[in-house]
């Protein structure tokens, strides 16, 4: 009996078993099971999905670490401290805990979300609100309006207030009205925004950067010729050694990979460039004889090694006692702002990957237990600031393990996992360089751009804003700036041909207004309304789910991996 034949009998064995009709995987004899969904796939998606996103332990512990955390500062003539040396120790310090932080709440998050939902969608600490925490609300080094421990609190007060959102129906009912073009577009511009990401130099292989004069433009210079104001490249362009490993060895060899449809092809580019990259003294190298570079080396070579959080662990100011009138306007104002860019960013990431995996109802445009998904992000939240972390929230990097096949929260509960084992080899999975995930998150923005095809392009009305909507987010560099640009733009431009043709009695219309998708601010259908509305109208069975999980599956969304 060969591997296939193996791995043919795990599969119907794990299909068979009370596991397989959980999830719904195929063969478990579930009326709802998906098709395509194989235990072994959906294992192989889950590492996919973290090897794309595993950059996250080391990325957004550098960001966070940059607040300064629970260190303190007292030095009068500098007042960022920049050099004390036992400031500095202290923050060093303080990124451990902080990589700790990042692998745990990852992997509570996206275990949560699997097991709960079902959704192939793994939670991270969010790309954004990491750093409007750091650089806006604490500020560098501390130099903010608000201490890290009351920005802890407010991240904790703001997962509470989602999860109430969720559980009233609300966070679903705004994302039902929003307009069907723009939640089509919201696909496309996040993978056009994970492109942006995989060419940059924070998270890619360096090929765009920008500077005074132009936003963008071509980057892949050597760190020495960086501008330091900028971040442009004063000379030396597209002559990086690593801009070139990343894009031949993490685009090229893994497209060519995917068009034969080896089976892993992105965990393979991935591993290939962190293996070329991990020797010392060579143009390649993660690992320069710098300073960073030789602290990165020291912690690598420890490859299995378990740092237990000791400074940013619990560390809410639960009394607010250091909350005075001007910190209290402060306070509120984060809490609202992550709270709203939270529930766009989240809603528009979940609803893209539910429709990437081919979940989501035509009919009401929501996605099997959607409330539970919702509820889980939000619980994250309020779990992760008591790790130290800022918001978590369903990470679009999911895009390449259901690209890989993922159908089912397997996926998610096996990206979970992979986490929690990087708690314990923090030092091999925080030196996976940028370089290396760059090529796959291009190609996974590359498969996302597909559902441009399903963009209402007759009718000028609904495929500006969506055009607007998926431009801004890659140039905003934000999902949740996108979706308001986009729903601005659409209420302007509807708000007024309806008034026109309301005074006109219809007589003022655009030629092609007959090919307008359908919308409508209330949600007329039972279904479509949160449960605390039907209850009021006397629905007996307003517990209900609000979508049905009975329809087909779209499985024209995604190829099949057999």
């Amino acid at each position: 009996m060969g591997f296939a034949a193996y791995k043919a009998r795990l599969n119907d064995i794990v299909s068979g078993s009370i596991v397989g009709r959980y999830f719904h995987l195929e063969g478990s004899g579930h009326p709802n099971e998906i098709k395509g969904a194989r235990f072994t796939t959906e294992l192989r998606a889950g590492l996919t999905t973290f090897f794309t996103m595993a950059y996250i332990i080391a990325v957004n512990a550098s960001v966070l670490t940059d607040s300064g955390a629970t260190c303190v500062c007292n030095d009068t003539i500098d007042p960022t401290c920049l050099k004390d040396a036992a400031y500095n120790l202290c923050l060093v310090e303080v990124n451990r805990d902080l990589v700790t932080a990042t692998a745990a709440i990852a992997a509570f998050g996206s275990f949560l979300m699997g097991i709960s939902s079902n959704l192939p969608v793994a939670v991270a600490p969010a790309m954004g609100l990491n750093a409007y925490l750091a650089y806006q609300i604490v500020g560098f080094h501390g130099t903010g309006p608000i201490n890290y421990r009351v920005a802890m609190m407010a991240v904790f007060v703001e997962g509470f207030i989602f999860i109430a959102l969720s559980l009233l129906g609300i966070r679903q009912w705004l994302a039902r009205i929003i307009p069907a073009s723009i939640k089509v577009a919201c696909g496309a511009g996040i993978g056009l925004f994970l492109t942006l990401i995989g060419l940059s130099y924070s998270a890619g292989i360096g090929a765009i950067t920008g500077s005074k004069a132009t936003p963008l433009e071509l980057g892949g210079c050597p760190p020495q010729y960086l501008d330091d104001d900028t971040g442009a490249c004063l000379s030396h362009k597209a002559t990086s050694p690593t801009m070139w490993l990343g894009f031949m060895v993490g685009g090229v060899l893994t497209a060519l990979l995917m068009t034969y449809k080896v089976r892993g092809a992105m965990i393979v580019g991935i591993a290939l460039v962190s293996i070329f990259s991990w020797p010392r003294d060579t143009s390649i190298t993660f690992f320069p004889r710098t300073e960073v570079g030789d602290s990165r080396f020291e912690f690598f070579k420890n490859v299995v090694a378990f740092h237990p959080i000791k400074r940013t662990l619990a560390v809410q100011d639960w009394t607010l006692s250091t909350i005075d009138g001007d910190v209290a306007g402060q306070f509120i104002l984060a809490v609202f702002t992550m709270l709203y860019v939270d529930i766009l960013d989240a809603t528009g990431t979940l609803y893209s990957m539910a429709r990437f995996s081919g979940v989501v109802d035509p009919d009401t445009g929501d996605f099997p237990k959607s409330t539970i998904a919702y509820s889980a992000d939000a619980f994250a939240i309020s779990i992760g600031s008591l790790f130290g972390s800022s918001p978590v929230t369903a990470f679009v990097e999911s895009g390449s393990g259901i690209q890989e096949g993922g159908r089912t929260g397997l996926t998610a509960m096996t990206t979970g996992i992979c986490f929690f084992i990087s708690l314990f080899f923090a030092p091999i999975f925080a030196s996976i360089p940028p370089w290396a995930t760059g090529g796959a998150l291009i190609l996974v923005g590359c498969m996302m751009m597909r559902g441009m095809t399903a963009i209402n392009w007759n009718y000028p009305g609904d495929s500006i804003p969506a055009f607007v909507t998926l431009m801004f987010m890659p140039f905003s560099y934000s999902i949740a700036y996108g979706l308001v640009a986009g729903i601005m733009c659409y209420a302007i431009l509807n708000t007024f041909t309806w008034a026109l043709g309301a005074v006109s009695r219809g007589r003022i219309l655009p030629p092609d207004y007959d090919d307008k998708e359908y919308w409508s601010f209330r949600a007329d259908s039972a279904r479509n309304q949160p449960w605390f509305i039907r209850a009021i109208k006397g629905d007996k069975r307003f517990w209900r789910p609000e979508s049905n999980d009975s329809f087909e599956l779209q499985s024209a969304e995604i190829r099949t991996k057999e």
